[in-house]
Protein backbone atom coordinates (compact mmCIF):
# COMPACT_ATOMS: atom_id res chain seq x y z
CA UNK A 1 0.00 0.00 0.00
CA UNK A 2 2.91 2.48 0.98
CA UNK A 3 4.27 1.26 -2.83
CA UNK A 4 1.17 2.21 -4.36
CA UNK A 5 0.43 5.82 -2.15
CA UNK A 6 4.40 6.91 -3.12
CA UNK A 7 3.27 5.92 -7.04
CA UNK A 8 0.26 7.85 -7.03
CA UNK A 9 1.67 10.83 -5.22
CA UNK A 10 5.01 10.03 -7.94
CA UNK A 11 2.30 10.27 -10.72
CA UNK A 12 0.18 13.83 -9.07
CA UNK A 13 3.82 15.33 -8.40
CA UNK A 14 4.47 14.60 -12.24
CA UNK A 15 1.04 15.25 -14.02
CA UNK A 16 0.48 18.31 -11.98
CA UNK A 17 4.14 19.55 -13.20
CA UNK A 18 3.03 18.74 -16.94
CA UNK A 19 0.13 20.72 -16.34
CA UNK A 20 1.91 23.80 -15.01
CA UNK A 21 5.10 23.25 -17.82
CA UNK A 22 2.13 23.79 -19.82
CA UNK A 23 0.52 26.62 -18.25
CA UNK A 24 3.49 28.31 -18.74
CA UNK A 25 4.90 27.53 -21.68
CA UNK A 26 1.09 28.68 -23.19
CA UNK A 27 1.25 32.21 -21.11
CA UNK A 28 4.73 32.24 -23.00
CA UNK A 29 3.23 31.54 -26.15
CA UNK A 30 0.65 34.25 -25.72
CA UNK A 31 2.92 36.69 -24.02
CA UNK A 32 5.25 36.53 -27.38
CA UNK A 33 2.43 36.73 -29.54
CA UNK A 34 1.35 39.63 -28.03
CA UNK A 35 4.07 41.34 -28.45
CA UNK A 36 5.19 40.04 -32.26
CA UNK A 37 1.10 41.53 -32.61
CA UNK A 38 2.08 44.57 -31.28
CA UNK A 39 5.48 45.25 -33.37
CA UNK A 40 3.48 43.94 -36.71
CA UNK A 41 1.10 46.60 -35.66
CA UNK A 42 3.44 49.22 -35.11
CA UNK A 43 5.65 48.58 -37.96
CA UNK A 44 2.26 48.63 -40.20
CA UNK A 45 1.34 51.97 -38.56
CA UNK A 46 5.22 53.32 -39.57
CA UNK A 47 5.07 52.25 -43.32
CA UNK A 48 1.08 54.16 -42.78
CA UNK A 49 2.77 57.34 -42.32
CA UNK A 50 5.66 56.63 -44.75
CA UNK A 51 3.74 56.42 -47.05
CA UNK A 52 1.67 59.02 -46.33
CA UNK A 53 4.51 61.33 -45.68
CA UNK A 54 5.72 59.61 -49.71
CA UNK A 55 2.61 61.04 -51.31
CA UNK A 56 2.69 64.28 -49.78
CA UNK A 57 6.33 64.81 -50.50
CA UNK A 58 5.65 63.58 -54.10
CA UNK A 59 2.76 65.82 -54.24
CA UNK A 60 4.75 69.02 -53.63
CA UNK A 61 7.54 67.82 -55.73
CA UNK A 62 5.03 67.71 -58.72
CA UNK A 63 3.81 70.67 -57.97
CA UNK A 64 7.21 72.76 -58.13
CA UNK A 65 8.14 70.88 -61.14
CA UNK A 66 4.97 71.68 -62.82
CA UNK A 67 5.58 75.60 -61.85
CA UNK A 68 8.79 75.15 -63.44
CA UNK A 69 7.82 73.57 -66.41
CA UNK A 70 4.81 76.95 -66.49
CA UNK A 71 7.36 79.44 -66.05
CA UNK A 72 9.30 78.51 -68.65
CA UNK A 73 6.74 77.62 -71.39
CA UNK A 74 5.26 81.41 -70.40
CA UNK A 75 8.59 82.94 -70.61
CA UNK A 76 9.85 80.86 -73.63
CA UNK A 77 6.73 79.88 -75.92
CA UNK A 78 3.64 81.70 -75.00
CA UNK A 79 5.43 84.82 -74.12
CA UNK A 80 7.16 84.84 -77.55
CA UNK A 81 4.33 83.80 -79.54
CA UNK A 82 2.27 87.40 -77.45
CA UNK A 83 5.12 89.22 -78.63
CA UNK A 84 4.74 88.47 -82.31
CA UNK A 85 1.02 89.16 -82.29
CA UNK A 86 1.69 92.57 -80.59
CA UNK A 87 4.42 92.92 -83.14
CA UNK A 88 1.89 92.00 -86.42
CA UNK A 89 -0.94 94.23 -85.02
CA UNK A 90 1.57 97.39 -84.12
CA UNK A 91 2.87 97.16 -87.70
CA UNK A 92 -0.51 96.36 -89.88
CA UNK A 93 -0.94 98.84 -92.69
CA UNK A 94 -4.51 99.75 -93.82
CA UNK A 95 -2.90 100.96 -97.03
CA UNK A 96 -1.65 97.45 -97.67
CA UNK A 97 -4.55 95.43 -97.89
CA UNK A 98 -2.72 92.06 -99.06
CA UNK A 99 -0.09 92.71 -96.15
CA UNK A 100 -2.55 93.50 -93.62
CA UNK A 101 -4.72 90.41 -94.38
CA UNK A 102 -2.09 87.68 -93.76
CA UNK A 103 -0.87 90.07 -90.52
CA UNK A 104 -4.31 89.30 -89.21
CA UNK A 105 -4.43 85.73 -89.91
CA UNK A 106 -0.46 84.83 -88.34
CA UNK A 107 -2.11 87.22 -85.53
CA UNK A 108 -5.31 85.44 -85.03
CA UNK A 109 -3.01 81.80 -85.33
CA UNK A 110 -0.48 82.64 -83.38
CA UNK A 111 -3.16 84.07 -80.36
CA UNK A 112 -5.18 80.97 -80.80
CA UNK A 113 -2.18 78.36 -80.03
CA UNK A 114 -1.05 80.62 -77.19
CA UNK A 115 -4.74 80.06 -75.83
CA UNK A 116 -4.77 76.56 -76.16
CA UNK A 117 -1.34 76.14 -74.97
CA UNK A 118 -2.49 78.40 -71.43
CA UNK A 119 -5.44 75.55 -71.42
CA UNK A 120 -3.08 72.83 -71.59
CA UNK A 121 -0.95 74.41 -69.16
CA UNK A 122 -3.56 74.99 -66.63
CA UNK A 123 -4.22 71.25 -65.92
CA UNK A 124 -1.01 71.65 -64.13
CA UNK A 125 -2.48 74.40 -61.61
CA UNK A 126 -4.86 71.40 -60.01
CA UNK A 127 -3.29 69.29 -57.59
CA UNK A 128 -5.98 66.64 -58.51
CA UNK A 129 -4.67 66.94 -62.46
CA UNK A 130 -3.02 63.98 -62.52
CA UNK A 131 -6.12 61.87 -61.46
CA UNK A 132 -8.19 64.22 -63.64
CA UNK A 133 -5.71 64.01 -66.79
CA UNK A 134 -5.06 60.54 -66.05
CA UNK A 135 -1.23 58.62 -66.30
CA UNK A 136 -1.43 58.31 -69.89
CA UNK A 137 -2.52 61.83 -71.12
CA UNK A 138 -0.44 63.61 -68.03
CA UNK A 139 2.87 61.33 -69.19
CA UNK A 140 2.09 62.92 -72.99
CA UNK A 141 2.26 66.50 -71.68
CA UNK A 142 5.31 65.82 -69.33
CA UNK A 143 6.92 64.05 -72.94
CA UNK A 144 5.22 67.21 -75.15
CA UNK A 145 7.02 69.42 -72.55
CA UNK A 146 10.22 67.97 -73.11
CA UNK A 147 10.12 67.75 -77.15
CA UNK A 148 9.48 71.58 -77.86
CA UNK A 149 12.80 71.83 -76.66
CA UNK A 150 13.72 70.40 -79.93
CA UNK A 151 16.14 68.45 -78.20
CA UNK A 152 14.65 65.57 -77.86
CA UNK A 153 13.00 63.01 -79.86
CA UNK A 154 10.21 61.40 -77.42
CA UNK A 155 7.66 58.36 -78.17
CA UNK A 156 5.43 56.36 -75.70
CA UNK A 157 3.30 53.45 -77.09
CA UNK A 158 1.96 51.01 -74.96
CA UNK A 159 0.66 47.04 -74.48
CA UNK A 160 -2.35 45.71 -73.32
CA UNK A 161 -5.85 46.97 -72.49
CA UNK A 162 -4.93 49.75 -70.58
CA UNK A 163 -6.44 50.39 -66.85
CA UNK A 164 -5.97 52.67 -63.92
CA UNK A 165 -3.77 52.22 -61.00
CA UNK A 166 -5.43 53.77 -57.54
CA UNK A 167 -4.95 57.47 -57.41
CA UNK A 168 -1.80 57.25 -54.87
CA UNK A 169 0.04 55.09 -56.48
CA UNK A 170 -0.21 56.89 -60.11
CA UNK A 171 0.83 60.02 -58.01
CA UNK A 172 4.20 58.06 -56.70
CA UNK A 173 4.41 56.63 -60.28
CA UNK A 174 4.13 59.97 -62.30
CA UNK A 175 6.51 61.16 -59.63
CA UNK A 176 9.07 58.47 -60.60
CA UNK A 177 9.27 59.36 -64.19
CA UNK A 178 9.40 63.08 -63.98
CA UNK A 179 12.47 62.23 -61.39
CA UNK A 180 13.57 59.58 -64.73
CA UNK A 181 13.19 62.71 -67.09
CA UNK A 182 15.21 64.82 -65.34
CA UNK A 183 18.11 62.99 -64.77
CA UNK A 184 18.26 61.91 -68.25
CA UNK A 185 18.04 65.61 -69.46
CA UNK A 186 20.77 66.64 -66.45
CA UNK A 187 22.90 63.88 -67.10
CA UNK A 188 22.42 61.58 -70.31
CA UNK A 189 23.69 63.41 -72.51
CA UNK A 190 20.64 61.51 -75.33
CA UNK A 191 18.36 62.55 -77.90
CA UNK A 192 15.88 59.66 -77.75
CA UNK A 193 13.46 59.31 -74.64
CA UNK A 194 11.40 56.32 -75.05
CA UNK A 195 8.50 55.22 -72.87
CA UNK A 196 6.89 51.82 -72.67
CA UNK A 197 3.74 51.16 -71.13
CA UNK A 198 3.11 47.54 -70.52
CA UNK A 199 -0.51 46.52 -69.09
CA UNK A 200 -1.25 42.75 -67.68
CA UNK A 201 -3.50 40.53 -66.15
CA UNK A 202 -0.32 40.55 -63.39
CA UNK A 203 1.32 43.78 -63.32
CA UNK A 204 1.75 46.97 -64.85
CA UNK A 205 4.96 47.67 -65.84
CA UNK A 206 6.60 51.37 -66.63
CA UNK A 207 9.78 50.94 -69.19
CA UNK A 208 12.20 54.50 -69.50
CA UNK A 209 14.70 54.24 -71.89
CA UNK A 210 17.50 56.59 -73.49
CA UNK A 211 20.28 56.23 -75.89
CA UNK A 212 22.29 58.61 -74.11
CA UNK A 213 26.10 58.13 -72.61
CA UNK A 214 25.13 56.03 -69.64
CA UNK A 215 26.75 55.93 -66.26
CA UNK A 216 28.33 53.37 -63.53
CA UNK A 217 26.04 51.93 -60.98
CA UNK A 218 28.38 50.66 -59.21
CA UNK A 219 28.91 54.28 -56.70
CA UNK A 220 25.43 53.66 -55.84
CA UNK A 221 26.46 51.10 -53.30
CA UNK A 222 28.84 53.25 -51.58
CA UNK A 223 28.36 56.96 -52.10
CA UNK A 224 24.95 57.77 -50.26
CA UNK A 225 25.42 61.28 -52.02
CA UNK A 226 25.58 60.21 -55.45
CA UNK A 227 22.09 59.08 -56.95
CA UNK A 228 20.27 60.17 -54.17
CA UNK A 229 16.95 60.75 -56.68
CA UNK A 230 17.57 57.05 -57.70
CA UNK A 231 17.43 56.10 -53.94
CA UNK A 232 14.21 58.31 -53.66
CA UNK A 233 12.94 55.80 -56.26
CA UNK A 234 13.59 52.88 -54.88
CA UNK A 235 12.14 53.74 -51.06
CA UNK A 236 9.44 55.13 -53.25
CA UNK A 237 8.59 51.76 -55.47
CA UNK A 238 9.39 49.98 -52.57
CA UNK A 239 6.33 51.70 -50.10
CA UNK A 240 3.51 50.98 -52.87
CA UNK A 241 4.78 46.98 -53.20
CA UNK A 242 6.89 48.06 -56.46
CA UNK A 243 9.58 46.56 -58.11
CA UNK A 244 12.15 49.58 -59.32
CA UNK A 245 15.53 48.09 -61.75
CA UNK A 246 17.92 50.24 -63.42
CA UNK A 247 20.55 48.88 -65.29
CA UNK A 248 22.66 51.19 -67.49
CA UNK A 249 25.65 50.77 -69.76
CA UNK A 250 28.65 53.33 -70.86
CA UNK A 251 27.66 54.48 -74.17
CA UNK A 252 24.58 52.71 -74.92
CA UNK A 253 22.19 54.82 -72.19
CA UNK A 254 20.32 53.82 -69.60
CA UNK A 255 16.77 51.65 -69.14
CA UNK A 256 14.51 52.10 -65.71
CA UNK A 257 11.78 49.36 -65.14
CA UNK A 258 9.27 49.94 -62.61
CA UNK A 259 6.69 46.72 -61.65
CA UNK A 260 3.46 47.38 -60.10
CA UNK A 261 1.52 44.33 -59.27
CA UNK A 262 -1.73 44.34 -60.10
CA UNK A 263 -3.28 43.39 -56.20
CA UNK A 264 -1.60 46.80 -55.22
CA UNK A 265 -4.03 48.18 -57.85
CA UNK A 266 -7.38 49.33 -58.39
CA UNK A 267 -7.86 47.75 -61.65
CA UNK A 268 -11.08 48.23 -64.20
CA UNK A 269 -11.98 45.62 -66.65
Amino acid sequence: MPTESREIIITLIAGTSTLLLLGALMISFLFLYRNRHRKLLREREQLRLSYERELLKSQLEIQEQTFKHISLEIHDNIGQMLSLAKLNLSTMDPSQPTSLEQKISDSKKLVGQAIYDLRNLSHGLSTDYIADMGLTRAIEHELEMIRKSGDYDTVLDSDGKAYPLDKQRELIVYRIIQETLNNIIKHSASQKIIIHLQYSPEEFTLTITDNGKGFDLTPLNHDTSYGLGIKNMYNRAKLMGAGFQISSTLGEGTSVVLSVPVENANTRT
